[in-house]
């Protein structure tokens, strides 16, 4: 019987009330006008992209090399034609 007394007490019109008078009201503008001002204000940057297969025993230096030129590894997979072998997938921005 607790149970039912305490779920009648959270029914009732005045704790509703209360909980209502405490709540945020949202509105969809309310909502869609700072997302629309965040998305305006981050510039919007274009990419180029590499894949490289990865030589068994120099994978390190040419994992180095692409990222000593600006170049950020975005995966590592194995290659569908040939399962022995890796290729890495690379990105970096374009220059403006």
């Amino acid at each position: 019987m607790r149970s039912m007394r305490s779920l009648t007490l959270l029914a009732s019109p005045v704790v509703a009330a209360a909980a209502l008078a405490f709540s945020p009201v949202v509105t969809p503008q309310a909502v869609a006008a700072p997302a629309q001002a965040a998305v305006a204000a981050v510039p919007q940057v274009a990419w180029e992209y590499a894949t490289v297969p990865l030589l068994p025993g120099s994978a390190k230096q040419i994992l180095d090399s692409w990222g000593a030129d600006g170049w950020e590894l975005v995966q590592v997979v194995v290659n569908p034609a040939n399962p022995e072998q890796l290729v890495a997938y690379f990105k970096r921005a374009l220059p403006a």
